[in-house]
């Protein structure tokens, strides 16, 4: 059976998804009263409908353990042997294929013939985020809660106690955009405000000119630190991303990949001190020299910039973009760039008619 998920089966509601959906949908919507009034609701249009995406059956992901090791551990022949090589310093994941006892002490087995003490080892717990699948063209941008706040009653207000705090993930829509003090932007998420500081948003961009219109093509947002899948001006999907730190920037530009792979080891600056080799990094699209989209199972700081120059993709996103566009008409086109936040104004303006 193929990994890859039809369209068709992939942008069916599933009962789990619509679930979430409605439940953000009312924590976007609809206002708990204070003073024991109740929950009332406001008559705007109600969210797009977007999707949790559907579970693969035969995930890779489900099969591997991953853990970092600690600096200058040794790698040993086998439970309690000889000494085969120390690790070093850096930034070191290994996958962890099994376990065993000697001598009272735990061990695991990271290679063939490879051996490391269970306390040099820390497991590692990825992301469970996913993003959300596109079901139909969304009618405003979207986005989600970085860190968790408490929406306030308008721009540059308190937040309002009688509102529940969001957490990080939180999925919303975008009604309104206003500046408040500092040129910080404020977004209506349906009647209650948040600061742009809490949260990455999503919009609907056409294709860049050299994407034929049926080519599928995903655009990195390094403003917003989102990306957004495309097949022709066709949206059907969208998440969140950590691109590189400033010291190693992610390069604008319109690029194809190039190369695949499932999984495979990712290593640089040796010798250095930010040094790393990182073991069986899944679903990898390279589309600048060695810069690539990929899973990063190591971190969860997914709308923040992270990575060493790649676009690290929670998981279960670059699963499902690596397999959506498998069999794409094109060489998947990569579309980096960098939005100006304040362009929502103008998209606010022309839906009021002001």
């Amino acid at each position: 059976m193929t990994r890859r998920i039809g369209l068709l089966s992939s942008l069916t509601l599933l009962c789990f998804g619509f679930l979430w959906l409605a439940s953000r949908a009312e924590a976007a919507a609809c206002y708990e009263m204070s003073g024991g009034v109740g929950v009332v609701c406001d008559a705007r249009p109600g969210p797009a409908p977007f999707s949790t995406p559907k579970p693969f059956a035969d995930s890779i992901l489900d099969d591997i353990r991953y853990a970092r090791i600690a600096d200058y551990a040794n790698v040993y022949s086998q439970p309690g042997g000889a000494v085969v090589r120390n690790v070093g310093d850096g930034f070191l994941y290994a996958t962890i294929y099994s376990g065993a006892n000697a001598n009272g002490q735990l061990w695991y087995a990271i290679n063939s013939g490879e051996w490391v003490r269970a306390e040099d080892l820390t497991f590692v717990d990825m992301s469970h985020f996913t993003g959300v699948e596109v079901n139909v063209q969304p009618e405003r941008p979207f986005g989600w809660v970085l860190q968790e706040v408490q929406p306030s009653d308008a721009p540059d207000a308190e937040p309002n106690p009688d509102y529940r705090k969001l957490e990080r993930y939180t999925f919303f829509q975008v009604y309104g955009a206003a500046v408040g003090e500092d040129n910080w932007i404020w977004y209506d998420i349906g009647g209650r405000w948040i600061r742009q500081t809490y949260v990455a948003i999503v919009d609907l961009n056409a294709p860049p000119a050299d994407v034929g219109p049926n080519e599928f093509w995903v655009e990195v947002d390094l403003y917003e630190q989102t990306f957004a899948a495309y097949e022709g001006a066709r949206m059907v999907y969208a998440g969140l991303v950590s691109s590189g730190l400033n010291r190693w920037p992610t390069y604008e530009g319109l690029y194809q990949v190039w190369s695949r792979r499932e999984l495979g080891k990712m290593s640089g600056a040796e010798g250095k001190v930010d040094y790393y080799f990182i073991e069986d990094v899944p679903h990898t699209m390279f589309f600048n020299v060695d810069i690539a989209l990929h899973g990063a199972y190591w971190h969860d700081r997914f709308g923040y910039k992270h990575s060493h120059g790649c676009v690290n993709m929670p998981p279960r996103a670059a699963e499902w973009v690596y397999y959506w566009s498998e069999n794409a008409p094109n060489d998947l086109w990569v579309w980096v760039h960098t939005s100006d936040p304040h362009h929502y104004f103008d998209k606010f303006s022309a839906e009021s008619g002001s």
